[in-house]
């Protein structure tokens, strides 16, 4: 048995692979969606990454290929000088078998893809439903090109279209299920538009402070809202037109320095913990940058929120009388520590708590075990 056909058999023991999806996952292997070359973490190179070629060696690529882990095809949206951010992917088997599942399709139903990506996704909907009732939208032309070079090569022909996922695809709508494989802040509107009443989006979705929510949505019939809870933890890339703004450090002197109230590690204790901060927060990020300016030499937790207010907590002796510094219309790190006392005083709720409403008019709202008690 080769290590893909092993890695069926381990995910369908394990629950997560059903009988339904099992002869698509087999008839559309990952492996022939996959580039030639992909890019493997790597913390001695310059970009955080290393160039894997099947060509050069092909057993490392084989190994990647089909492992139950994510494969980056694609940095910098292509461009060969960018820093090294991954901005395509083949995701990894399990989470792709878990959303399919959240998906709950059956036969007949016409599905949106958005996020063509490797085409893999659209090869297992093709599979499973037939190219007639599939569509799916690739923002990135070459990217696109590829993916559907590779499901012709593979015997698969769902509609491909290249275009801004965000917009959906009217022309094929509606549809019984929309699947994305790219991160959202909001739902967009077109997306409800476009999907029969009752029926179902699963995208992965987040704030800037926190990408780790997998949304099941049902959509209302015309007038209702839509509602839908986070059934799982995942971290997808962002929409290109959602992706949150990159940190910005200090500009001039701080406007207020003083100690921490609470220890900065507690401000990503776990991910539960992160992404209820992060809907109390909104439009805020960090990141963690090492403080050259501090002869003991330290890291410091460096937020912003994109609009002129930013703040840092030292990570060793936060609650010194200069640990904190904060600065703009926001204090960052104090809305930090609101939310996580707030999170606490909840009972620690997990991510699979909170849940989305859609209003008609657009409209979103974030909520606690019940739409009825939607967070400020």
């Amino acid at each position: 048995m080769d290590n893909y056909a092993q890695l069926l058999t381990d995910l369908t023991e394990a629950g997560v692979l059903g009988e339904e999806w099992r002869g698509a996952f087999e008839r559309a292997p990952r492996s022939a969606f996959v580039p030639g070359a992909v890019w493997a973490p790597d913390d001695d190179a310059p970009t955080g990454y290393r160039r894997i070629a099947r060509s050069d060696d092909p057993d490392g690529w084989r190994a990647m290929v089909d492992a139950d882990d994510v494969v980056v095809t694609q940095l910098d949206d292509g461009d060969d000088d960018g820093p090294g951010i991954a901005t395509s992917s083949a995701s990894m088997p399990s989470l792709v078998a878990d959303m399919l599942r959240h998906l709950d399709v059956s036969d007949g139903y016409d599905v949106l893809d958005i996020g063509t990506g490797t085409g893999w996704t659209s090869a297992l909907l093709s599979a499973r439903l037939g190219d007639e009732h599939v569509t799916t939208i690739e923002v990135d032309p070459a990217v696109a090109a590829e993916a559907a070079r590779r499901l012709r090569a593979a015997g698969f022909a769902p509609e491909c279209v290249v275009g801004d996922g965000l917009a959906g695809w009217a022309q094929g709508a509606p549809y019984d299920r929309i699947h994305s494989t790219a991160a959202v802040r909001r739902v967009p509107s077109a997306w409800i538009e476009q999907t029969r009443p009752g029926g179902v989006i699963v995208t992965p979705w987040g704030t800037p402070y926190a990408n780790a929510g997998l949304l099941r949505l049902v959509v209302g019939r015309p007038g209702e809202p839509a509602h839908g809870r986070f059934v799982g933890n995942v971290s997808f890339m962002w929409m290109r037109s959602q992706r949150p703004h990159a940190v910005t450090g200090p500009s001039g002197t701080p406007d207020y320095r003083g100690p921490s109230l609470m220890d900065p590690d507690l401000a990503e204790e776990d991910v539960h913990a992160a992404f209820a901060i992060g809907l109390r927060v909104p439009g805020v990020r960090y990141e963690h940058v090492w403080d050259e300016a501090d002869p003991s030499g330290t890291y410091r937790m460096q937020l912003s929120d994109g609009a002129g207010s930013w703040a840092s907590a030292r990570d060793a002796g936060w609650d010194a009388e200069d640990a904190v510094r904060q600065s703009g219309p926001r204090r960052l790190w104090d809305e930090i520590t609101s939310a996580r006392l707030w999170w606490l005083e909840e009972g620690k709720p997990d991510l699979c708590r909170f849940g989305v409403s859609i209003a008609p008019d657009g409209a979103q709202s974030v909520w606690l075990d019940d739409p009825g008690n939607a967070l400020p």
